[in-house]
């Protein structure tokens, strides 16, 4: 693994944005367009996604991530047809209104494919190349970013770091191999896919452990069920379903210890519902963590 030994976060190109990891959190807006959104908070209009979107913005968003498939446990899987129905429209309308790069929240190539055809800068896969190795290819010959996250559904041992590491390392060398340059690889250890509260706080405590990596992490723990399971919030108040109080709003304090650790232990970027909120709570930290 010498590119991985050789190699610093340095700076990474998407679109027409150049991010310098280490200067600065950056922030990743969530833009979900599925219906079932665990955080309650999914769109199924194209102008209501447009509308969310300028928001994210205006609240300081530097990147938005459009996911047309929700990723909660016991979700139906949706077909390739309906996740192109859901996101194509979107990335086309924010293509030439928005001046932020935008993501492509998918594991499928064809997805991928199409949406970068649409106009977008990024791929983040939740699968880390598991479902898609060919999504590694696509990043190459398009020369975008690709976010390879550590999933462990289906994963049946005890030592989740260990884990984390080892898929990490796994999905960064099938990149290099695809063609992917090593300073268009991000990594994020994939908190909530797979892993039990436990081992979601365990990741958290050790997340330093992923700069031996020598690529920029990112962190989404924004939401997560373990926020609610942490802070004894009834079921309805972990889905966010409490009268008078907009989803998420619950376990966006929760979210918010989860950032200020996060960027503490070296995190690059987050990805996040609140973005108004948890844009401050980066500048905070930063101010104490990297003096900036």
């Amino acid at each position: 693994m010498s590119d991985l030994r050789l190699s610093q976060p340095g700076s990474t190109r998407c679109g027409k944005r150049v991010f310098h990891w280490g200067e600065r959190t950056y922030v990743m807006g969530v833009l979900n367009v599925s219906p079932d959104s665990f955080s309650g908070d999914g769109l199924a209009d194209a102008g209501e996604a447009a509308e969310r979107a300028k928001l994210l913005l205006a609240e300081g968003a530097d990147i938005i991530d459009i996911g047309g498939e929700s990723t909660r446990p016991g979700s139906d899987p949706v077909t390739i047809d309906e996740e192109l129905r859901r996101v194509i429209p979107v990335v086309e309308r924010l293509v030439g209104d928005i001046p932020v790069p935008l993501s492509v929240d998918t594991y499928k190539h064809e997805v991928a494919l199409q949406a970068l055809d649409a106009g977008a800068h990024m791929i983040n896969d939740i699968w880390g190349l598991q479902k898609g190795p060919e999504l590694a290819m696509l990043a190459a010959e398009r020369g975008v970013p690709i976010v390879l996250m550590s999933n462990q559904r289906g994963w049946t041992g005890t030592d989740i770091m260990s884990a984390v590491m080892s898929d990490l390392r796994r999905a960064i060398e099938q990149a290099l191999s695809a063609g992917v340059p090593c300073e268009n690889i991000i990594v994020d250890p994939g908190i909530g896919f797979g892993k039990t509260q436990q081992q979601n706080l365990e990741v958290l405590r050790r997340l330093e452990e992923l700069k031996a990596l020598k690529r920029p992490v990112l962190l989404g723990s924004s939401r997560k069920s373990f926020i609610g399971w942490v802070l004894d919030l009834t079921p309805e108040q972990r889905a966010g379903k409490v009268a008078f109080v907009p989803p998420g709003d619950l376990r966006w304090e929760g979210t918010a210890a989860t950032v200020a650790i996060g960027i503490a232990k070296g995190v690059d970027v987050v990805r996040v519902h609140d973005v108004g909120a948890m844009v401050r709570v980066c500048r905070m930290s930063d101010a104490i963590v990297r003096g900036v």
